[in-house]
């Protein structure tokens, strides 16, 4: 039920909490900035020839390796618990988009036709890591734009796209930072519209990692037994981490308390997706290597052999298994290029769509703005649009149209839609770049 107005100043708890956080962030901004102008200030009198305006940590010189653009912050590793601290500059990026940020809600576009109206212009190219990208993030910031890759290196790179350098090469839009909080591969990258300067992420080495840009540090914040391939936030709790494992476990680790809450076993090898549905907080959607997909009610779950909702098996290993922009379909796919298409209201009303001809065997299929719409990168360099029917036979599927661009130079094979920004599509290869399309 949505709260009534108070008639002392017209707002609402929600309006009220809402201007509460503002203020705090403005807060913090203003003591982020003062902190970034007294540093500067003291790297120009340290050494006079540094050029105005570069972020803390990059160096008069650019970079030897080419065709990298220079990064705009020191690369630093997290040691243990002891914090490694992030760039002033892309905190207050971060911090000062995060005040506009809604707590609840994502924009929604059911007549958008995106193969008509997504471009992508040379500018939106950039080398964010230095290797192939596992996972990438486009960040919940209602007025800007910043995309989060992590690479197979343990590096997680963050382009503020919108963001402006004195140092800009002309190479491309917006700043790079790079930074090092892992020892292996970034399994995957998370953060919440509710606290989007709070950004978490998971590594093969069990290291899961908190980038808290209001405190300008990263720690790790737990450590796993076996590698962590999947990471989830809960919709109505952005502290409350779901991360799945090698062994097949979902364990719910409360950041707020530090450790694990509980543990369930829920398949019989290693966790590749976890999926709350947007509306229903109580339900969530695993995908593993053990060929099923299972809907579970965390209400109900018994820590020993706990009972899913629904169980999906399919021909081979499943990658993914993520709802629709509003809940109504649950899209499921397999290591061997088929895409399934279920309706939450009949699981009988399914749709198999095959793209074994041009899907690659790790692609996940992402959903775009509406509950109409799949995306998905293919081996020509594009990028696949899947536009699925309702009727009253049941589901259909179809490959709508394809994105492609001559400057989109790699197979893109990791997707990540803005949850704001409709027609802000980023995609990334196995060498490190990011190509963001956007409406014409």
């Amino acid at each position: 039920m949505a709260s009534t107005p108070d008639l002392e100043d017209g707002l609402t708890d929600y309006e009220r909490l809402r201007e509460e956080n503002i203020r705090r962030n403005g807060a913090m901004l203003a003591s982020v900035r003062r902190k970034a102008d007294e540093l500067s200030a003291a790297i120009r009198s340290a050494n006079p020839k540094r050029g105005r305006g570069r972020p803390p940590g990059q160096s008069g010189k650019k970079p030897c390796m080419k065709p990298d653009p220079p990064a705009s912050s020191i690369v630093l590793r997290s040691s243990g618990l002891s914090p490694a601290y992030l760039s002033s500059s892309l905190a207050s990026s971060i911090l000062g988009a995060a005040s506009s940020s809604p707590a609840e809600g994502k924009t929604r576009a059911d007549d958008f036709d995106a193969g008509k109206e997504l471009v992508l212009k040379p500018a939106h190219v950039r080398r964010v890591v230095t290797s192939r990208v596992l996972s990438m993030r486009v960040l919940p910031l209602v007025d800007r734009t910043v995309v989060a890759a992590g690479d197979k290196f343990g590096n997680i790179g963050f382009w503020d796209v919108d963001g402006v350098s004195e140092d800009q090469d002309g190479d491309g839009a917006g700043v790079l930072y790079r930074y090092l909080p892992h020892k292996s591969g970034v399994a995957a990258i998370v953060a919440h519209q509710a606290a989007p300067q709070k950004i978490y992420s998971c590594s093969y080495q069990g290291e899961i990692c908190l980038m808290d840009f209001e405190k300008e540090n990263f720690n790790m914040i737990h450590l796993c037994e076996s590698p962590v391939y999947s990471l989830c936030q809960a919709q109505n709790r952005a502290r409350c981490l779901y991360f799945g494992d090698g062994n097949g476990d979902l364990t719910l680790f409360d950041e707020r308390v530090g450790k694990v809450s509980t543990k369930w076993n829920v398949h019989d090898k290693r966790i590749n997706s976890i999926d709350f549905h947007p509306e229903n907080t109580h339900m969530l959607a695993t995908s593993s290597r053990d060929r099923t997909a299972c809907i579970w009610d965390v209400r109900s779950m018994k820590m020993k052999e706990p009972d899913s909702l629904k169980v999906f098996k399919l021909d081979g290993p499943v990658q993914s298994a993520y709802f629709s922009h509003r809940g109504c379909m649950l899209a499921i796919t397999s290591l061997h290029g088929t895409v399934r298409v279920f309706s939450m209201d009949d699981f009988d009303k399914s749709h198999e769509h095959n793209q074994a001809g041009s899907l690659l065997h790790k692609f996940k299929v992402i959903w775009g703005w509406n509950d109409t719409d799949l995306y998905v990168g293919n081996k020509n360099k594009a990028i696949d649009i899947i536009s699925v029917d309702v009727n009253d036979s049941g589901l259909s599927a179809r490959n709508n149209t394809c994105l492609w661009s001559e400057y989109m130079t790699y197979v893109p094979c990791q997707l990540s839609a803005h949850p704001y920004k409709v027609g802000h599509l980023a995609c990334a290869n196995c060498r490190g770049k990011v190509f963001l399309w956007t409406s014409a």
